[in-house]
């Protein structure tokens, strides 16, 4: 639950459409939902779920996948899709046997083999601008696919384009009307990192740069295009951590958000 979501629950109630009781029993079973503490918290054992998060900032809980039990995977996930609100449950990062208890525990499930991503419960839809994903090769897919899942279930309306290095600085040009029309570019690239720097003497949008670990010996990991992004000459560029298409992804879906309900 969010506070757009709180304020339509209030004004529910101020109509006579909704009692404060009815109210009230939404909002603990909701957000403020900790057990007897109503810490904003829901002890599952092996984790604590934050059901407060969506109130605090407008984002859903998040399931970092890595590391995880197949079976912790899918708990999480059913504790995400049933709480209050009409919000999906999503997860990143989730290994194949992960993947594959997600498909068979929920048949209607979203799921990107390549982002390794999964969500299920109802996607949120239009609570965020146009954002452009942007590789500079094929070998960048993955953590594009990441940023691009994750966009689109924060509501974001999400457009890729692929394979634009700057190798082959006409690609990108050619694409120029696609750059133009976005609220928020995200743009991926390993090797030398060039490419972010390059779109942002293009557009006039926020570009969000996001080095990635593919490359050869002195790339080490991703350390070179991260630098280069860090020491990027064009204005607007920030940067995320190496590999990181989840945080470029949250970082651009609050920036292009839809004005919300302030207190």
């Amino acid at each position: 639950m969010d506070r757009e979501e709180v304020h339509a629950l209030l004004t529910r109630v101020s109509s006579g459409a909704e009692t404060a009781e009815e109210a009230l029993r939404t909002l603990v079973r909701g957000p403020l939902d900790g057990g007897a503490d109503r810490s904003g918290t829901r002890d599952l054992g092996f984790a604590r779920l934050d059901t407060h998060r969506a109130l605090r900032t407008g984002d859903p809980e998040v399931v970092y996948g890595a590391g995880k039990t197949p079976e912790q995977t899918v708990a999480l996930l059913e504790a995400l899709r049933d709480q209050p609100g009409g919000r999906s449950g999503l997860a990143t990062r989730l290994p194949d046997e992960a993947l594959e208890a997600v498909r068979a525990a929920f048949p209607g499930a979203r799921i990107d083999p390549v982002a390794r991503c999964a969500a299920v419960g109802p996607p949120r839809e239009g609570a965020g601008g146009r954002v452009l994903v942007v590789t500079a090769g094929t070998s960048d897919e993955p953590v594009a696919r990441e940023a691009a899942f994750v966009a689109r279930e924060f509501g974001c309306d999400v457009d890729q384009v692929r394979d634009v290095g700057v190798a082959g600085i006409h690609r990108l040009l050619a694409v120029r009307d696609e750059l133009d029309a976005a609220d928020c570019l995200i743009v991926v690239a390993g090797m030398d990192g060039a490419l972010p720097s390059v779109v942002s003497g293009l557009v006039g949008a926020p570009v969000i740069a996001v080095p990635t670990s593919v490359g050869y010996g002195a790339a080490f990991g991703g350390i070179a295009p991260l630098l280069t992004m860090l020491n990027s000459c064009g204005p607007g560029v920030v940067v995320c951590n190496i590999d990181n298409g989840f945080g470029a992804a949250v970082a651009a879906a609050r920036m292009t958000r839809r004005p919300a309900v302030k207190p």
